[in-house]
């Protein structure tokens, strides 16, 4: 018992000093502590808490940037609390559950706050989801209405989805569908009463097969944020630029973590690599957030185009998918050592953080584990492997996720009380953390392990290559084989790639077959869709 609590004490001594070197913790008046914290004590720490917090905190800075201009942190505030009067008029209320299909803008903040005084949960779509799988979500997710960009119109109608329906950005004229603009203008600035129902936000996972899971996340709860504190230098006012979806755990948390810090939000609906860099000069962004395809399309600008001060630029925060090859010291050598990767699920959020001086010193590491976190290698039967041997990575934090919702009965694979991740990998000495790949996607070929990632990572560093995935296909003498999808960037034909992976890896992991392709399809998050490479034939011909 005297253990427990004193592993209570330092974890939470921690905690807070992780949080005063960051800037949370600071003095205020006594009448704005007053108010910061009968805020937070009546709404906790989610959207509506955290946006109440800073309109009394800092109610005339810049709260959030996008196309559309400025707003205040008290102006974001009034407004969600005029959108929420505006959907309880349309008859949204507590408890219920409204799907969110937006990018990047002040809407889908207006929105997630708005929802989050009425005690209302919040279900984010995948803005690249088909009419199908749209339309598979909400009939098990069970939404009471939908808030889209006007965009998304056509899908919306392919999808059959049959509810209430609120449009929020838009470029052109609306009929028949209420804006979310105009619930703002005409909405009550009347404070609304506290709900019983605390808010849950649910975020689809990413996965790129099958139709996406929905894996709840708590509106409440520091520890998230202490875990990325206590490895990336944030610090409070400063200007953070997500470039990453926001209705995906990776930019969702960023949104969350800008509120605590009190950062400017800075947001743009799609991304483009020549301006993303313009934006981060225009507005001093001090922390960028993005997914590593994103980091791609910016190393292959040319030097001019990348040319800059990129010292104010403190922190790079990727996640979503690997790095691939030399990219983590190539985007390193460009811009500094500003460069924090972080290895994670939707279902056991982040397991470990590489700082750059990781990344430097064990290239390919996906780091050490951060606040609070517990990371363990177990083999097949469930035992600890010993250091340095590859099994299956476990996870263990306060921000597991309780399971899916829906109808969905599967479950992760729990050890010890730690959470499988889904993928195989192994600590060195130093506690660093290597992913070889996913559990599912190993192959045995002629009775040899093989990992499609190494051989990824290895094409990958060949100078002509631009993208590269690789699967396993069956095989009549070795049971599985390799075949690679490469897009050039350059002049290059499969003999020489091939040669490149033998000259480099043992022989077994060359590809039987290289197929050359235009772009990799992928996902949102900018996961690769292997299962639509296996519609590929060794020709490179899909299945139409």
């Amino acid at each position: 018992m005297l253990e427990q609590l004193g592993k209570q004490a330092l974890r939470q001594a921690r905690m807070v000093k992780v949080m005063a070197t960051s800037g949370v913790i600071r003095p205020y008046n006594p009448i704005t502590l007053y108010g910061v914290g009968k805020t937070i004590f009546d709404w906790g720490i989610g959207f509506a808490g955290g946006m109440g917090a800073l309109a009394i905190r800092s109610p005339k800075d810049v709260g959030l940037i996008d196309e559309l201009g400025e707003l205040t942190w008290a102006e974001l505030d009034e407004r969600s609390t005029r959108l929420a009067h505006g959907l309880r008029d349309l008859g949204v209320g507590e408890g219920d559950s409204v799907a969110v299909l937006c990018r990047n803008h002040r809407y889908f903040v207006d929105i997630s706050t708005a929802l989050s005084k009425l005690g209302a949960d919040i279900l984010y779509l995948n803005t690249a989801f088909s009419g199908a799988q749209l339309g598979e979500v909400c009939k098990r997710e069970k939404p009471a209405a939908i808030v889209y960009d006007e965009e998304f119109t056509e899908l919306i109608e392919k999808s059959e989805v049959d509810l209430p329906k609120v449009i929020a950005w838009h470029d052109g004229e609306v009929d028949d569908v209420p804006l979310v603009e105009e619930l703002i203008s005409k909405g009550s600035t009347e404070s609304h009463p506290v709900p019983e129902h605390t808010t849950r936000p649910v975020i689809l996972t990413s996965g790129t097969t099958g139709t996406p899971k929905g894996a709840p996340r708590g509106e409440s709860g520091l520890d998230g944020a202490v875990a990325l504190l206590s490895k990336m230098p944030f610090h409070t006012g400063g200007t953070t630029y997500i470039v990453a979806p926001l209705f995906h755990t990776w930019g969702w948390a960023h949104l969350n973590m800008a509120m605590l810090l009190g950062s400017t939000i800075v947001l743009r609906r799609k991304f483009d690599p020549a301006d993303c860099l313009k934006t981060i000069q225009e507005h001093d962004v001090d922390a960028l957030i993005v997914i590593p395809v994103m980091m791609q399309r910016i190393m292959k600008l040319s030097e001019k185009e990348r040319e800059g001060d990129w010292s104010r630029l403190r922190v790079v925060a990727a996640s979503g998918s690997a790095l691939p090859g030399d990219l983590a010291t190539e985007w390193m050598d460009a811009f500094g050592d500003n460069l924090y990767n972080t290895y994670g699920s939707t279902e056991v959020a982040w397991a470990t953080i590489a700082q750059p001086r990781d990344m430097r010193e064990a290239p390919g590491t996906a780091g050490k584990a951060p606040y609070n976190t517990v990371v363990r290698i177990y083999d097949e039967k469930g035992n600890p492997v010993e250091q340095g041997e590859s099994g299956r990575i476990f996870v263990g934090n306060t921000m597991l996720f309780g399971g899916y919702t829906g109808d969905e009965d599967e479950s992760k694979e729990m050890i010890d009380g730690l959470m499988s991740s889904g993928d195989i990998g192994k600590l060195d000495e130093d506690g660093r953390l290597f992913v070889e790949g996913r559990d599912d996607e190993m192959i045995v070929s002629g009775g040899e392990n093989v990992f499609p990632k190494e051989v990824e990572d290895c094409l990958q560093r060949h100078q002509n290559v631009q993208d590269v995935a690789a699967i396993g296909v069956d095989d009549d003498d070795y049971g599985k084989r390799l075949r690679a999808f490469v897009v050039k960037d350059g002049e290059v034909d499969e003999d020489s790639l091939k040669k490149h992976v033998k000259d480099n890896l043992a022989r077994y992991k060359v590809p039987r077959e290289i197929i050359f392709l235009d772009e990799l399809p992928r996902n949102a998050t900018g996961k690769v869709l292997k299962k639509d490479l296996k519609d590929y034939d060794a020709d490179g011909e899909g299945d139409s």
